[in-house]
């Protein structure tokens, strides 16, 4: 082993020269990360260019032509439209968890992939995460089917909230009164785009549709956050961290910029912004991109606008005080949604590798998880903080499909084999990680780490 300043100064090397990811060798330098919007088309984009999958849908070292299954698939025929050309094998794995699925995937099977995975993590039958999958799989069956009621009351309470809150704050003459409602309809809207989050994940449902009163897509979401965030956490393919850039880096570079290494002071600037600029670009790239309005752009991009209708019809103000009112409750929205974001389990010194090569190169995809994340204590102790705040988030990240209301019961289970297999599960308080990110935003040097 090379000796660890060395090691940094070749780390560096890579990062700048784009070759590799600095923790991963075998993962390349994702295609498109850097140029352009930065948004979801560009990034399922460039992983079909780097995922030899050949046109068609690749799981593990094997190729299959889903086309004309796409209308029959039980989560929805979107899910297979944006995957096409791409490897699948993590979202396959963490997507299905009844072993039938297999079986049913074996039927459109093609031929074998000519070229390696993109990917360094493994799904092993013996392995942490496929034993844990197994495990969840068969604990569901005693799990009561009316708990994720529980999820489904607070999600339509906090829609009726925003509707309501939101129409008062133009209704009443009241200045006070308006501004009160104001900040309830903010924050409303922002605990109702993290709580739809919940149901993004899953097959086609209305409540995923409420992710649009933000104004961002629910279809951009599930490629940078579902598809990317989810499955190649705090890499350089997760879309989540380089749709920041240049603004924010939360990997470590010796040149980031100082608006970057005071992060937690920049994002009060960018935060409010990026619900609205998230709806901008999309609808710009109907007239930059070719073919892009006939592929990508649907009904449901101009579902945020029901929400000032609504509050223009119900409050009976004047048209131009209620377009004011809806984009300050916009922006702020935007701010709260975002900081929660940040804050929630990854943006954390101790959950971003960057340093020396890891004790494993090929690790369980599963152990990555729990590695890239810490659980907040004192938010997963109640389900409307857990729903709202991203919480229960190491099991969430394993099982995206199980409503959150549902996450708490399969804890001991999860903490049980995470012992056996000595998956590095930690846990901390919302306060330490506001100020991990801090520390995370300003960190230049590469962390080290030790083998032995």
């Amino acid at each position: 082993m090379a000796p660890k300043s060395d090691w940094k100064e070749e780390a560096q090397e890579r990062a700048e020269e784009r070759k590799t990811h600095v923790s991963f060798p075998q993962l390349k330098y994702p295609s498109l990360r850097d140029e352009g919007l930065k948004d979801s088309v560009q990034w399922i984009t460039g992983k079909a260019l780097d995922d030899n999958a050949e046109g068609l849908w690749r799981v593990h070292d094997k190729l299959y032509d889903l086309s004309s299954f796409m209308k029959s698939h039980p989560g929805g025929e979107e899910w297979l439209e944006l995957t096409k050309g791409t490897d699948i094998t993590e979202a396959f794995e963490s997507h299905h968890l009844n072993p039938t699925t297999e079986k049913i995937l074996n039927k459109f099977y093609i031929r074998d992939a000519k070229g390696p995975r993109n990917s360094p993590f493994t799904f092993h039958e013996d392995g942490f995460y496929k034993t844990l999958k197994k495990t969840v799989f068969e604990e569901l069956k005693n799990i009561p089917k009316d708990v994720s009621k529980t999820s489904e009351r607070i999600t339509d309470t906090l829609f009726m909230t925003v509707l309501a809150t939101a129409s008062l704050s133009c209704w009443f003459e009241s200045y006070w009164l308006r501004t009160f409602f104001y900040i309830i309809a903010s924050i409303s809207l922002a605990l109702l785009t993290v709580t739809c989050h919940n149901y993004i994940h899953r097959k086609t449902n209305w409540r995923m549709y409420l992710f649009n009163l933000s104004m961002w897509s629910y279809r951009d979401f599930r490629v940078s956050h579902v598809l990317s965030h989810h499955l190649y956490t705090n890499t350089l393919m997760d879309a989540e961290i380089s749709s920041l850039e240049p603004f924010l880096f939360y990997n470590p570079r010796k040149d980031k910029p100082f608006h970057a290494r005071i992060g937690f002071i920049t994002e009060l600037f960018l935060f409010p912004i990026s619900f609205l600029m998230n709806f901008v670009k999309r609808f710009l790239s109907i007239f930059l991109r070719e073919g892009f309005f006939k592929s990508h752009y649907r009904w449901h991009d101009v579902i945020g606008f029901l929400l000032p209708l609504c509050m223009w019809l119900i409050s009976g103000s004047s048209f131009y005080y209620v377009l004011y009112t809806w984009l300050w409750i916009n922006c702020t929205a935007s701010l709260i949604f975002f900081l929660i974001a940040v804050n929630a389990a990854h943006h954390h010194p101790d959950a971003i590798k960057d340093g020396d090569q890891p004790r494993n190169p090929t690790p369980d995809w599963g152990e990555h998880q729990v590695e890239a994340l810490l659980d907040r204590k004192d938010i997963n102790n109640s389900t409307f903080a857990v729903l709202t705040m991203f919480g229960d988030h190491a099991l969430h990240h394993m099982f995206p499909t199980i409503d959150h209301s549902i996450l708490k019961h399969l804890h001991p289970t999860f903490i049980q084999l995470c012992e056996k297999f000595q998956a590095n599960y930690r846990v901390s308080t919302q306060f330490k990680m506001v100020i991990g990110q801090i520390k995370e935003t300003m960190r230049t040097e590469f962390k080290t780490i030790d083998k032995n």
